[in-house]
């Protein structure tokens, strides 16, 4: 029978495993043993420059229609169904319909991209509009507090969106 090893693997060898350079960084590790001591998670930020440019076309599209508090969440490292999730708030139901047929509308025309399911259109609560490498959310603004994905998924790096992507001014952040 074959014993686990007592000691996770130094983080050097998994970055070399995943291609990347190890972060050699002494600030980033005191600061995550610290928050691992307090018992809190570290909710890492990542660049909008590696982004898919789908994911562009997508939050445009949110942003013509004058979608809420967008968010991108960096996936990769925690789950592997796909890349990128992307959330953003409406105001009502109908609005919610209008920019989930805005976003397959600009993909469609820029990348000739369709989404692999569409889930909860009639409804318009939530819409999900899976793209494979990413997963775009529409949400009612009531539904968004509910779900809290976000906060479901906080262990995923957020990315830092450019101003052109941030969309409207109000934010669902600022009136909790």
């Amino acid at each position: 029978m074959e014993q686990n090893s007592p000691m996770p693997e130094p983080r050097e060898r998994t970055e070399k495993e995943r291609g990347r350079e190890p972060q050699a960084d002494a600030n980033n590790a005191m600061e995550a043993s610290e928050a691992a001591r307090a018992g809190e998670s570290r909710v890492e930020e990542s660049n909008a420059e590696g982004l898919d440019p789908r994911v562009a076309v997508a939050l445009r599209a949110a942003s013509d229609k004058k979608a809420l508090d967008p968010v991108v969440l960096d996936l990769r490292e925690v789950a592997s169904f796909t890349d990128y999730f992307v959330i953003v708030s409406a105001t009502n139901v109908r609005q919610v319909q209008a920019i989930a047929d805005e976003v397959q509308e600009q993909l469609r025309k820029e990348s000739g991209a369709r989404p692999a399911r569409v889930e909860g259109y009639k409804s318009a609560e939530w819409v999900l509009l899976d793209y494979g490498d990413f997963i775009f959310h529409v949400f009612e603004e009531k539904s968004r507090r509910f779900y809290d994905l976000e906060r479901l998924w906080r262990d995923a790096a957020r990315v830092s969106l450019p101003a052109e992507l941030a969309g409207g001014e109000r934010s669902l952040r600022s009136e909790r």
